[in-house]
């Protein structure tokens, strides 16, 4: 007997290693087993297939199995053969993203432990009304024991166990509840257990508490407009697996989800709810666990790792989350019984994985994993993307508008500052106009909340010498260093070196050094002196690091607890705030000047969602008045900055059409970069070039590059890129062949053995 085993290492396809017999009964598909990799490494290996064909090379033994129960499924090895496939990248690598790390240690160690706590019984034989009288009876001596046993009894709830004469009444309770029930000591309790009255053992726990919230008995009502979507998207899946709901801000989508998971709920299968950010996730959990309780599981990368090893042996067990809410990663994990996927703000750019492979984007993902587990999609969003919007139009997926507003509330007001004239005319303060400090001031005095966008963390982005104009960069990557005030630190947001803030310039020795531009932490700092007396939050990566810190500030702004929060463009995305009234866009120039074919399409999705904050529902049917966005922008005529005011989403979709066709870009072509790596500038040089002609032989026309990204060093590596365009009728696995064909040429070349080259798809 032979076992295909995929390892948690970047190589082509899965090891083929033997079973020995004393382990074939053990060895199943799917299961996780220790194999030797090497001379001295070993990995725990997932296997793929069980076989009697003999590989044309000797094969090493597997060493143990660590657990005969599968963690693979079959339809989920189905799904990362195909990411593998797509993305250009191995299975191994696949399994390296999709597996919680402590079920891939190596050397056969799993770092993951069950998580336990001592609980306390009554010794079986005590189970019996006279005997366990008798026993209290002859404490009366011992007067702690006794308050203990008491104790014990009450909170086991033992009497109405023993009236009923059924021992699987009997509650269980910990060491540390009845001690803390009994004001006794640990000693007491282990005299207690000398006796024989007593039993203390271990019992295994869940890290993640599940039903803290008790679900509600009905789902709440939908509104006549979230009603007629709902009919519209069940219409629409009797002829199309796909639909996209296309609603605006605050239309209220997610009563319409729930109403849908609930349906699919009852028919028995599971559901899928993808999100792009994890702060969107605490707000919804909440939700969503008030009407389904612990039927619903949460997977992120905030979670430890022992959290997320019991959220996956969950779902491949026999008891599995009938509902997954997480974010991107989660699109990998095991389902039985998939039957609906929901993908919301499925326009969000979050979904697309960069760094490391597999590059994959967990909306296309989720798309293939619903099909091959024969389930439906709904995608979601008030500002679709491109591709999807075009798919839907064009009739490949089922398209149904939710345009009204729930509660009747209006959708805001924006309202165009024109910084270049303020600056000229010397009236702004710092990154604020007039008219959005007037804003900030009247919404403070109404008793509502603010929530300012500015999508640059730290204090300002770059530091200068004002004599000199020295700028401090980084060593490693081609960037200038951010100024972080609060901690003293230069702190570069590529590869993430710090280095302490220079008394003076080290290239004239001047001690003029100041900040240049504005972050959030600036903003904050500003807001300080100019608000004193508002209670100011900001929200962006240095202030979440941790899962209690993102939800501590969504909270507090929840409850009333900040008047103002900051923040970067987490603060755009799906978040519910009922008292904001005013939203500031502080520079929207910054979006909209990206070198990015989708930047203006990104400009106007980013822009429309953080308005979309303000003037939401107040829950009870009333409407409210509507909300104020102002929006500052050096160029107020750019066509970006007045489809958003007008709220013309079919206006940014035409002419981003009319340029993608112009100059061949999706969703009119594939789009495949191909990426080379190297730490010796001119190897690369050569690298890229003979890349680009070999590609060129192939592909023609479709080749542009090798070119500098806009950052040509990270990490040390410089960096070149070739864009590759292919037809939409182009065979693709061919495409793909043919790519890893020039790749393994290219690298066994001996001066290019140490450079690095992959492949970022779509």
């Amino acid at each position: 007997m032979y076992a295909d085993c995929i390892v948690p290492l970047p190589l082509e396809g899965a090891l083929t290693y033997s079973v020995p017999a004393h382990l074939t009964a053990k060895v199943r598909v799917g299961c996780r087993v220790n194999v030797p990799l090497g001379n001295k490494k070993q990995y725990a290996a997932l296997v793929a297939c069980l076989h009697e064909v003999t590989p044309e090379y000797p094969t090493k033994d597997i060493l143990e199995v660590l657990e005969e129960v599968p963690m693979l499924l079959p339809g989920q090895l189905k799904l990362w053969q195909w990411v593998a496939d797509y993305y250009m990248c191995t299975v191994g690598e696949v399994y390296k993203a999709a597996i919680p790390s402590g079920l891939k240690e190596k050397d056969g160690v799993v770092r993951y432990r069950p998580r336990t706590v001592i609980c306390v019984r009554l010794v079986h034989g005590y189970f019996d009304a006279g005997r366990l009288n008798a026993a209290m009876a002859g404490l009366r001596t011992a007067r702690k024991q006794q308050v203990l046993m008491v104790s014990y009894v009450e909170q086991a709830g033992v009497s109405k166990a023993l009236a009923a004469g059924d021992i699987s009444a009997v509650r269980e309770v910990t060491r540390e509840e009845l001690l803390k029930a009994s004001g006794c000591s640990p000693a007491i309790l282990r005299t207690v257990c000398e006796r024989g009255l007593l039993e203390e053992y271990e019992k295994t726990i869940d890290r993640i508490p599940t039903g803290r919230i008790p679900a509600e008995t009905v789902v709440q009502p939908l509104s006549e407009a979230q009603e007629q979507a709902r009919r519209e998207v069940l219409e629409s899946w009797k002829e199309k697996d796909v639909c996209l709901l296309h609603g605006v801000t605050s239309s209220g989508k997610t009563e319409v989800y729930i109403h849908l998971i609930h349906e699919m709920l009852q028919k028995g299968g599971q559901v899928l709810y993808l999100l792009p950010e994890i702060v969107l996730t605490s707000q919804l959990t909440d939700r969503l666990r008030r009407v389904f309780g612990d039927r619903l599981g949460v997977y992120h990368s905030r979670y430890t790792d022992a959290e997320r090893v019991e959220v996956y042996r969950k779902q491949v067990s026999d008891t599995p989350y009938d509902i997954i809410v997480g974010v991107r990663s989660s699109v990998l994990l095991p389902f039985r019984h998939l039957g609906l996927v929901i993908i919301d703000e499925e326009h969000e750019p979050s979904f697309k994985q960069t760094e490391p492979a597999p590059r994959y984007h967990a909306r296309n993902v989720a798309l293939m994993m619903a099909r091959l587990a024969g389930a439906k999609t709904l995608l979601g969003t008030a500002t679709p993307s491109v591709e999807t919007y075009n798919n839907a139009i064009s009739g490949k997926y089922g398209y149904v508008r939710l345009m009204t507003r729930y509660g009747n509330v209006c959708l805001p007001e924006i309202e165009v500052v024109n910084m270049a004239e303020l600056r000229r005319k010397k009236l702004m303060n710092g990154m604020f106009s007039p008219l959005l400090l007037r804003e900030i001031h009247d919404a403070l005095e109404r008793g509502e909340q603010v929530i300012l966008f500015q999508n640059r963390r730290g204090f300002a982005p770059v530091l200068e010498c004002r004599t000199c104009g020295w700028v401090p960069q980084c060593p490693h990557c081609d960037v200038s260093l951010t100024y972080h005030r609060r901690s003293g630190r230069l702190v570069c947001h590529y590869c993430g070196y710090s280095t302490d803030v220079p008394l003076r310039c080290p290239q004239c020795g001047d001690e003029k050094l100041s900040g240049r531009g504005y972050g959030t932490e600036r903003i904050e700092e500003e807001l300080g002196d100019l608000f004193p007396e508002a209670k100011v939050a900001r929200m962006d990566l240095d202030t979440t690091r941790s899962r209690s810190a993102y939800e501590d500030i969504i909270h507090g702004f929840q409850r009333g607890e900040t008047d103002i929060l900051i923040g970067t463009q987490m603060v755009t995305k799906g978040l519910d705030f009922r008292k904001v009234s005013v939203v500031g866009i502080l520079n929207a120039g910054t979006m909209l000047n990206q070198p990015d074919f989708r930047s203006h399409e990104r400009a106007f999705q980013m822009m429309t969602q953080v308005a979309g904050r303000a003037g939401r529902s107040t829950g009870d049917g009333l409407p409210v008045k509507a909300g104020r966005v102002i929006l500052q922008v050096y160029d107020p005529t750019h066509p970006t900055v007045m489809q958003v005011v007008s709220g013309d989403y079919d206006g940014m979709f035409r002419e981003q059409m009319e340029e993608r066709r112009a100059f061949l870009y999706p969703p009119l072509c594939r789009l495949v970069y191909i990426y080379m790596k190297h730490k010796d500038e001119n190897v690369l040089e050569h690298m890229a070039g003979e890349m680009a002609s070999m590609l060129r032989q192939v592909f023609g026309h479709r080749v542009l590059g090798p070119d500098i990204p806009p950052v040509g060093r990270v990490q040390t590596m410089y960096i070149r890129k070739v864009f590759l365009k292919m037809e939409l009728v182009a065979d693709m696995q061919e495409v793909r062949r043919r790519l890893k064909e020039m790749q393994g040429y290219l690298l066994s070349r001996p001066g290019y053995k140490s450079g690095v080259l992959y492949y970022d798809v779509d």
